[in-house]
């Protein structure tokens, strides 16, 4: 279930730190953090130049959650 008020954006993972988290650059050049949760941990590997789709929150807009299911490579 989506969570009320929250937005997708695109964006490119610029670097990945060891404690999986993302760093994640939108098209406007806004770099953001973004995290994997869950069983989506296991299975997702986010390299560099990967596209993906990051859901935010409109109160925060400096982290957001990766999607594996609208992962493009």
């Amino acid at each position: 279930m989506a969570r009320e008020g929250a937005f997708l954006v695109e964006g490119v993972i610029v670097e990945a730190s060891p404690n999986g988290t993302y760093r994640v650059e939108l098209p406007n050049g806004h770099r953001l953090l973004g995290y994997v949760t869950g069983k989506a941990k296991k299975s997702f590997v986010g390299a560099a130049g990967n596209k993906v789709t990051v859901q935010l929150s409109p109160f925060d807009l400096s982290e957001g959650r990766i999607l594996i299911n609208d992962l493009k490579k």
